[in-house]
């Protein structure tokens, strides 16, 4: 199984330390499976920024570049997938304490274009994953679902953690909410303390753009290009777009509160943004002048609106955004241009 350090990124590969201290972690070790995303890659600077003395990323690069992890000594990548039995067992004879299972098919249009490699990762990925740890008796893994998938298209705003709905529109959807009910049998049959952290369009530094990746980098890719930016629907479609930085802080807390263990909880900013303001700040920051174009909404684009409530992850893990929308991407802009030739090698379309 291959193994090795992460490489050095000649000053400019990983995202910058911007989550903060994962203090709770100096001396442990933490299994980051997806590690090398955009999520990720910020996590693992963050554990390793705070002390985590071993972090071991298992990641099979199938939506991520090895530049973007941090190159520090207590970070080991290992390739591989989480399908992979030898993979799993290579990394968790390190014997990891916290596992952050990061790791999916990501993610709408990929799984209605792979339905059975999206079940595969999502689903038998999630499980095999979920069989280590408990095999390993870790002390907590934090499992990462998506608000934009189990909430369906018809809840109620703000979403709140108790709604889930089972009329869903993607295999990805279903696959994100499979992997949560096998966390709830893994949590209620084996006492596996597990934590369901519900991500909203997370965006920032260390996402790599391609045709199955979210719109802010998308977005950037085609704007620096010069290339107008395509808008499905009206424009007036809102999300809520959520910093990396502020994630992993979610994370962060995720692993360790006591209260956590066994609920559901949103990461999100809280803040609906609509495509059209982000298209116009984008266009703004990169001097684009193509201005955008309006395309089909794809079959199962049926989701106009999109704000979580984050007062229970605010109550249980202190959690609580910081990152106003424009500033982060602005960051994100950044990393773009300080990284535009390993981006536009990598970009995956």
């Amino acid at each position: 199984m291959p193994t090795d350090r992460a490489q050095p990124s000649a000053g400019r590969g990983g995202p910058p330390p911007e989550a903060g201290p994962g203090a709770a972690y100096a001396g442990r070790t933490v299994l980051v499976t997806g590690g090398a995303g955009c999520i990720g890659s910020n996590l693992v600077r963050a554990l390793a920024d705070g002390g985590a003395a071993r972090i071991l990323v298992l990641d099979d690069l199938s939506s991520a570049s090895r530049w973007n992890l941090p190159d520090h000594p207590a970070v080991r990548f290992v390739r591989g997938s989480v399908l992979d039995d030898e993979a799993l067992r290579a990394v968790f004879a390190e014997r990891p304490e916290y596992v952050y299972h990061l790791a999916a098919l990501f993610a709408n249009q990929n799984s209605v274009d792979h339905p059975e490699q999206d079940l595969r990762v999502n689903g038998l990925g999630t499980l095999k994953v979920l069989q280590f740890a408990h095999l390993a008796g870790v002390r907590r893994v934090v499992y990462a679902s998506s608000g934009c998938s189990v909430y369906g298209s018809r809840a109620p705003l703000p979403l709140v953690e108790d709604f889930v709905s089972l009329d869903l529109d993607t295999p990805y959807q279903i696959t994100k909410l499979l992997g949560e009910l096998y966390c709830n049998f893994f949590f209620r049959y084996y006492r596996l303390p597990v934590v369901r952290a519900r991500f909203f369009n997370v965006y920032g530094p260390g996402e790599i753009p391609g045709r199955y990746r979210n719109v802010i980098p998308n977005f950037l890719y085609w704007a620096i290009r010069k290339e107008p930016l395509p808008i499905t629907g009206t424009g007036e479609e809102t999300r809520d777009f959520t910093y990396v930085g502020d994630v992993v802080q979610g994370l962060l807390a995720a692993g360790v509160a006591e209260a956590a263990a066994g609920e559901a909880l949103n990461l999100a900013s809280g803040r609906e943004v609509t495509v059209a303001h982000l298209a116009g700040l984008i266009n703004e920051l990169t001097g684009n002048p193509a201005g955008v174009r309006y395309v089909e909404r794809r079959p199962w684009d049926t989701i106009t609106r999109r704000c979580a409530s984050v007062e229970k992850a605010r109550r249980l893990l202190g959690y609580r955004p910081a990152t106003d929308f424009e500033t982060g991407v602005r960051r994100t802009w950044e990393w773009f241009t300080a990284n535009w030739d390993r981006i536009a090698q990598d970009a995956r379309f």
